[in-house]
């Protein structure tokens, strides 16, 4: 399967990038010579990430019939000092809320989709180390 993606320039440092579901602008801060009013490209590697793996909870949360009120994904990345920079470490909290959390079965899932299922978790491999962290919330 091919994915295609057309990411134009706008002017200045902004490009508007359209992805076969939607588009979004793209940014330089400030102090980059940028306006700041996009997104930031490694920023986006992390929300991908998160956004990867979290698909594949939410689809094993609804499949193993699981409670669950909250699922938040932290994800913190540090980056190398050495041009060209990039995420050389990346922590990937998973925090669950509600009152009838079953810990065993979600972090299955976690497991599941950082071992298995996630394909953005895969790329990330290849450059950075992965700490997976997961966090149950009673209310």
């Amino acid at each position: 399967m091919k994915h295609h993606v057309t990411t134009k320039w706008l002017g200045k440092m902004a490009f508007e990038s359209t992805n076969p579901a939607g588009t979004l602008k793209i940014d330089a801060s400030p102090e980059d010579g940028g306006e700041g009013n996009g997104l930031r490209p490694k920023a986006l590697m992390l929300s991908a990430v998160a956004g990867c793996s979290g698909l594949d909870v939410a689809s094993l949360i609804r499949k193993m019939k699981l409670e669950v009120d909250d699922f938040v994904i932290e994800t913190d990345a540090e980056l190398t000092d050495e041009h060209p920079k990039y995420y050389s470490e990346v922590t990937i909290d998973y925090h669950f809320h509600g009152p009838a959390l079953d810990e065993k079965k979600l972090q299955r899932a976690v497991d599941l989709s950082v071992e298995k299922y996630c394909g953005v978790m895969e790329m990330f491999r290849h450059f950075a180390k992965i700490n997976i962290r997961t966090f149950f919330h009673g209310k």
